[in-house]
């Protein structure tokens, strides 16, 4: 004689299936909500340093642009340690401190290029994103492969960049770079929103969601930004 499934381990069942589902839904909106933050926190930062000559002088004529550049690239390194094995406020620390170099470093742009530009190419960015990590979150696929090789090919990036601009320095060569740094960090959106979505795990304490969240959050705030400073070097309009 056979049995259906008993009815209270159904309605077990169903009930952890659901506390998952709101737990994962308020994780990634966590994920979200720090990058928003981070990103309008980027720009405070950037009208600040505009409306500082001083700032200005510095970022355009001394190596301070480069130490900019340095930090963001020393923290693709330094920060994942950090924010999976300290505290919550050295996340928190991190995570606004690269926001803020990233700010100062995108500062010149808000004086190179029109304000309608920098708005409609924002607004591109934001639904571009949207679109991508929407993809990255429902999709069944295994998108880690992007992982390997969006390795090799940011270093490829970065050798041509430096070829360009100091060798070439070809408008032509420096589009095709942008676009492929778009095309790059559109497949990195996916698959960084599955592997942040793969992250998280029912039983993580406040603390463990917490700095998990802000370091999701780090790793979509860095994507959208470089896809936001590429797309503008190719549809950005300078001012006269």
């Amino acid at each position: 004689m056979a049995f259906g499934p008993d009815r209270n381990t159904m309605t077990r069942s169903q009930t952890q299936v659901a506390d998952i589902d709101t737990g994962l839904r308020s994780y990634m909106l966590g994920v979200y909500n720090y990058m928003a933050l981070g990103v309008a926190f980027t720009g405070i930062i950037a009208l600040l340093v505009v409306m500082s000559p001083t700032l200005m002088q510095a970022l355009v004529f001394s190596p301070l642009k480069w130490v900019l550049f340095g930090g963001i690239f020393l923290s693709g390194f330094i920060a994942p340690r950090i924010m999976m094995s300290g505290s919550v406020t050295a996340c928190h620390a991190v995570y606004w401190v690269y926001a803020a170099m990233w700010g100062a470093l995108m500062a010149p742009m808000f004086m190179m290029y029109t304000g309608d530009s920098l708005v409609r190419v924002f607004f591109i960015t934001a639904a571009a994103f949207a679109g991508l990590s929407l993809y990255g979150y429902t999709t069944k696929r295994d998108l880690s492969p992007i992982a390997a090789f969006a390795t090799m090919a940011i270093i490829g990036v970065l050798v041509a960049i430096v070829v360009n601009m100091f060798f070439l320095q070809s408008a032509g060569f420096q589009l095709l770079i942008s676009i492929g740094v778009v095309l790059l960090f559109a497949g990195l959106t996916a698959y960084e929103t599955q592997m942040i979505k793969q992250m998280y795990h029912e039983g993580d304490g406040h603390e463990v969601q917490t700095r998990k969240s802000i370091f999701g959050a780090y790793m979509l705030y860095g994507s959208f930004v470089t896809l936001f400073v590429w797309l503008l070097s190719i549809f950005g309009v300078a001012r006269d």
